[in-house]
């Protein structure tokens, strides 16, 4: 039976899907993808597919997937979605369709424990602090009994936590073949099931991380596998540039430091001063720090010339930093057959020597340099896109292990013309088959949306304090129930605060994003109890605009307190902006606009999950509705009722609270 057949019987009432799993339900739109893929999978080529939320994509690509009998790898987004697709999506249809399928989860290596470098924490561990000492031998017990040594299986260690440095390798300080712990390491176990299984699940991330460093074993890996998918894939053009340049940054120095004085102390006592070649490279990393702060501590700095204060900032720290670390390459050097630590430690500082020689030329073409000031100071190189790393690494038709290979790209958003511009032209897919599939949710009936023009515009000072107290006054109608999504972590914080102050002693709690890892934060605000009065407001920003599933009566408000625009001040925005308008285009209308569009669609896709959830989307946001280019962003949005009073408002949010999901808003 042809591949087409196949995936067209298995999405039928009678097919397998449906017999396996009672709540599956058919769609027209969710076969017309899978038919799609097929195609690809047997024609080879490039596929790319906005499949609106509801649609079923998971299964409309792993269906097709499965049947063809190839070896495929699929890339997700985030961590997150490759367990659920690991760990419930993958075994499910595999099942469903009766199929014996080899399947590896592969992360990057800061996902595993690195045995040795726990062996190395432990051993210098003076137990000056008690937590630490604690959580070192919580993790020590659990390296004892984990067969994966993903650190997933550690709920109770903080994403943020000091100690995952010390547990973890990196690219820069793993030893590799010479590891006393290579037999038992996670990271070559995982890498192992990798090259055995019939279904590899990455993430973009690890994707493009061994693409330009050879990170995850790809190289072996990819040329054995004839389809490629990437879901979410509208973020995968941000992604890639963040791997396609190159940095030089304090952290990445301050961390040799501490790995050369703890290596040496331990492994090469008295062969040198150890204590003071990490000081000095401390100290340069410090003095970059503070030249280049100067004026402000935070924030994104384009470019740099010869010339300018920052310019010469970025050339005299930059001599110092070659200094200090070739002193140490030096000492490194003639103690290289004492030990493997020492031998990464001399690489490491190669490394960093090679990446001041790279910041003192000039800044490539088609490329941007930029000064990160965060939390470390980072000098950034980076493409403006992907699209030439698309075309020549992944779809040269010239490569003979590349012809016949199936590329397949799918997310809910990625553009509001027909061509799917917005996200074809920077990854470098103009020549791909464009399809595009309607979300089979009723709208109309489902959702509303509402702009509250009372409200501040988002550039005075009192928006983000009138959109808490707007917040504040639906979540407690609703008791709780609310999403609400900021732009900024600025504002999450305020706005966060000012609920807390204003629902305190309520039965509304609020969480605020950033307190709690994202998933039992998740987990937290899907609990609510429909048979108790209470409920919760999530105040989030950043990752939680995506990826987030909550269906029913635990969400049934999402608040975005302003038009998503992509921030001014970002040096890639301004180098991607200069660019259209050199080539005589609008930066606004072809990508300043655009890139809102769909973050707003992400955003709002938080509301309707299913076909039974009903809600409102309000949008503190007047120019949605009172400037030209609001019309175009609102067409991008689901076609929801357009509620266009606070007493229309009132109504809807009254009816939720009455009324059982399978209610509908009143039209």
């Amino acid at each position: 039976m042809e591949l087409q057949e196949k995936v067209e019987g298995a999405f039928l009432p009678q097919g397998p899907l449906f017999s396996a799993a009672g709540h599956f339900l058919p769609r027209a739109g969710q076969t017309q993808m899978a038919l799609a893929v097929a195609r690809t999978i047997e024609q080879g080529g490039a596929l790319v597919v906005e499949a609106g939320t509801g649609v079923g994509k998971t299964f409309a690509y792993l269906v097709p997937a499965l049947f063809s009998g190839e070896r495929v790898l699929l890339s997700t987004a985030t961590k997150t979605l490759q367990d659920q697709l690991f760990g419930r999506d993958l075994p499910d249809v595999a099942t469903a369709l009766g199929l014996p399928v080899r399947m590896a989860l592969l992360k990057g290596r800061g996902n595993y424990l690195c045995l040795h470098r726990l062996e190395m924490a432990c051993q210098r561990e003076d137990f000056s602090d008690p937590e630490r000492a604690s959580g070192l031998a919580r993790i020590a017990r659990w390296a004892a009994r984990t067969v994966s040594g993903d650190l997933a299986e550690l709920p109770e260690l903080d994403d943020r936590s000091d100690l995952i440095p010390d547990i973890t390798s990196t690219r820069e300080n793993c030893l590799g073949g010479e590891c006393p712990k290579l037999q038992a390491c996670h990271v070559m176990q995982a890498r192992r099931d990798a090259l055995e299984a019939d279904v590899i699940v990455i993430n973009h991330h690890l994707f493009f991380a061994d693409l330009t460093v050879r990170e995850a074993g790809m190289a072996e890996l990819l040329p054995t596998v004839k389809v490629v998918i990437f879901d979410e894939a509208h973020q995968l053009n941000e992604t890639g540039v963040q791997f396609l340049g190159h940095q030089l940054s304090t952290g990445q120095m301050q961390d040799f430091a501490r790995d050369l004085i703890s290596v040496g102390s331990q492994r090469a006592r008295g062969f040198a001063d150890w204590e003071g070649l990490g000081e000095a490279v401390f100290g340069v990393a410090d003095a970059l720090r503070s030249r280049l702060s100067r004026g402000g501590s935070s924030g994104l700095r384009l470019g740099w010339t010869d010339d300018s204060s920052e310019g010469r900032a970025v050339s005299l720290s930059l001599v110092e930093v070659a200094k200090a670390f070739s002193q140490c390459a030096g000492v490194l050097g003639t103690l290289l057959e004492l030990t493997p630590e020492l031998i990464r430690l001399h690489e490491r500082s190669l490394e960093i020597l090679q990446r001041c020689e790279a910041f003192a030329r000039d800044c490539e073409p088609g490329e941007v340099r930029w000064i990160d000031l965060g939390t470390q100071v980072k000098l950034v190189q980076a493409p403006l896109d992907i699209a030439l790393a698309v075309q020549s690494r992944m779809l040269n038709s010239d490569s003979e292990e590349s012809q016949g290979r199936a590329w397949i790209f799918t997310s809910a958003t990625l553009g509001a013309d027909q061509a799917l511009t917005r996200f074809t032209e920077p990854c470098g897919l103009s020549l791909a088959t464009i399809l595009k599939v309607e979300s089979p949710f009723d709208y109309a009936s489902q959702a509303s949306v509402y702009v509250p023009r009372h409200l501040a515009l988002p550039s005075h000072p009192d928006h983000s304090a009138q959109v808490a107290s707007f917040a504040c006054a639906a979540a407690r109608t609703l008791s709780g129930r609310t999403l609400l999504l900021t732009t900024t972590l600025r504002a999450m914080r305020k706005i966060g605060e000012l609920l807390r102050r204003e629902l305190a002693g309520s039965n509304v709690e609020v969480l605020v994003q950033g307190e709690l890892q994202k998933r039992l934060l998740t987990e937290r605000f899907r609990s609510v109890d429909v048979a108790q009065p209470g409920g919760f407001i999530l105040v989030a920003s950043a990752s939680f605009w995506e990826g987030v599933d909550v269906p029913g009566h635990a969400l049934q408000l999402v608040i975005i307190d302003k038009l998503p625009f992509p921030p001014p001040n970002d040096p890639l925005v301004d180098a991607r902006s200069q660019r259209l308008q050199g080539e005589g285009r609008s930066a606004f209308r072809d990508y300043l606009l655009p890139e809102a569009c769909l973050a707003l669609q992400q955003g709002a896709g938080r509301l309707i999950r299913r076909e039974t959830d009903r809600g409102i989307l309000v949008v503190c946001d007047a120019r949605l509705v009172t400037k030209g280019y609001g019309r175009r962003i609102m067409a991008a949005l689901p076609s929801m009722r357009q509620l266009e009073t606070e007493a229309e408002f009132q109504l809807a949010l009254d009816l939720l609270t009455r009324a059982s999901t399978t209610a509908s808003i009143p039209t």
